[in-house]
């Protein structure tokens, strides 16, 4: 979904880890790309949440982050070094996009990053698709009950009526379902209709 690879210059990164070689060669690589960058090993905040998280899924628990579960607030990479599914699954948990290596190196930065970006990017336009079509769902109700009142008012069948609202609702641009609860509440907005 990411439409062009991110310029990180001038981004903030939050590392939740403990100092060590790693963080060490973590940081040196993000100031190369013209992040700053900071490290604690306490919860983050949800109230100054930085551009980026990286999380030491080795040893990270279920409280260091102050989103829900796989519903990241900022893309989110994870440092790993083992193998063990539990610790995978904790990343995936906490809404990683992507796995930094340990020991890290200089190359493994810039593309988890990249991925870290995109899948939240992509999570982020699944999540307001999915709310849309939602909306969309609840209105349904709408556009039936348009829809039978057009039936009767025009003695006309439901396909007829579906047509009409659909029409009009494409000539004024706006969303059937928006059309359908106007002409509901009474406003004029299908004039030829009477």
């Amino acid at each position: 979904m990411i439409s062009k690879t991110p310029n990180f210059t001038g981004w903030k990164a939050v590392i939740l880890a403990e100092e060590d070689g790693n963080v060490e060669r973590l940081r040196r690589q993000l100031s190369l790309l013209g992040v700053t960058s900071s490290v604690q090993w306490l919860p983050l905040s949800g109230s100054d949440l930085p551009d980026l998280v990286i999380v030491d899924a080795d040893r990270g628990w279920d409280e260091l982050l102050p989103w829900p579960y796989q519903r990241p607030a900022r893309p989110v990479a994870a440092l790993l070094g083992s193998e063990a599914p539990g610790r995978i699954a904790w990343a995936i948990g906490c809404g990683a996009g992507s796995i930094i290596p340990k020991p890290v190196t200089s190359a493994s930065v810039y593309p988890a990053l990249v991925l870290a970006v995109s899948s939240h990017e992509q999570r982020q336009h699944e999540e307001a698709r999915i709310a849309h079509l939602e909306e969309r769902l609840r209105l349904r109700p709408v556009v039936f009950a348009a829809i039978e009142r057009l039936k009767v008012s025009k003695s006309i069948d439901e396909e007829a009526a579906y047509a009409l609202l659909r029409d009009h609702a494409m000539r004024q641009r706006m969303p059937i379902e928006r059309l359908a609860a106007l002409f509901l509440g009474g406003a004029d907005v299908m004039r030829e209709v009477g």
